[in-house]
């Protein structure tokens, strides 16, 4: 069995001596621009150059580092339809993902982001706390990483929502599906907290247009991708009071510009891209499983669905 490596960040040692143990029986070849590549029977990359899909035409399949699949999907026309792309499974991505929302929603609910304005400004004051009832947390996105974090959140006892494309029912939580739900999930949701996968289709979703369908004084955090926001909207809102406060992962542009305005906005929290980090070695494991399946003859889970773009 021989495997084709590539890493945008270079950082493919590790990534071999992985392999090595976990799948001994594997040749790793790092792919070089320029540089014609051994037949393969598998590709394992992230944020590949298009250059290196056009070589990939008689892998068996490609295995994606990551959980989200737009990266590869700008290129998909560039990967014959028969070939299998594999996004990873949780591989430890679900309870970093739990924990950083459930601090995000537990700052806001306990009003912790305005206790940090006021210690720096010597106050001492209590605040009113809110009403748990009244503090909703909606989770527009319930896929694998979007059920943990809602497994997460029901210790905490927020009444909590779901939006998915598809109709899903799920204990503990009001479900919402479809077009046709995502205005009664945004109308009640206190915090929003979007998990979906960027697609043509949820590309901007969270616009001025669906913000302002969210209760005045709404908590927006994204740990799914910058795409999904209007990031001027959103800047707009937080000005103005509608969203109350922001908690941001993702951006369109990464590393954030040092020049762009929601440095300077307080009530929008930044994080450089940090809630739920790819564990190398149990995304390995998991890989290498797979591909003892593909081996095998057996279905693997985690095919990315072309017509849905994840």
């Amino acid at each position: 069995m021989r495997i084709l490596l590539y890493r945008a960040d270079g950082q493919t040692g590790p990534w071999i001596k992985d392999f090595a143990e976990f799948l001994p029986e594997a040749e790793v070849v790092i792919w070089q621009d320029g540089v014609k590549a051994p037949p393969c029977d598998y590709a394992v990359v992230w944020s590949p150059p298009e250059a290196m899909l056009r070589e990939l035409s008689e892998v068996k399949a490609i295995f994606l580092t990551g959980a989200g699949a737009d990266a590869i999907m700008k290129h998909e026309h560039t990967i014959p339809r028969e070939i299998p792309i594999v996004r990873l499974g949780d591989a430890g991505m679900g309870v970093q993902m739990a924990e950083y929302v459930a601090h995000a929603v537990l700052r806001y609910y306990r009003r912790l982001d305005e206790y940090e304005v006021q210690a720096r400004n010597g106050q001492w004051l209590q605040l009113p706390q809110h009403e748990k009832e009244e503090f909703s947390v909606g989770v527009l996105g319930m896929g694998m990483l979007g059920s943990r974090v809602l497994q997460a959140l029901k210790e905490f006892g927020f009444p909590l929502r779901g939006w998915s494309r598809s109709e899903k029912r799920v204990d503990g939580v009001q479900c919402f599906h479809g077009s046709e739900g995502l205005d009664a999930f945004l109308g009640g949701s206190r915090v929003v907290v979007c998990m979906l996968p960027l697609t043509s289709e949820t590309n901007n979703l969270l616009n001025r247009t669906n913000m302002l369908k969210l209760p005045q004084g709404a908590y927006l955090i994204n740990v799914a991708r910058g795409g999904h926001v209007s990031e001027p909207d959103l800047l707009t809102l937080v000005k103005t009071g509608h969203i109350a406060a922001a908690t941001l992962d993702v951006f369109r542009n990464e590393p954030l510009p040092m020049q762009h305005p929601f440095w300077e906005e307080p009530r929008i929290t930044i994080t450089p891209h940090i809630s739920a980090l790819t564990l190398r070695r149990e995304s390995v494991q998991q890989i290498a499983h797979k591909m003892r399946l593909l081996a095998k003859g057996e279905p693997v889970a985690d095919v990315i669905n072309r017509e849905q773009g994840y």
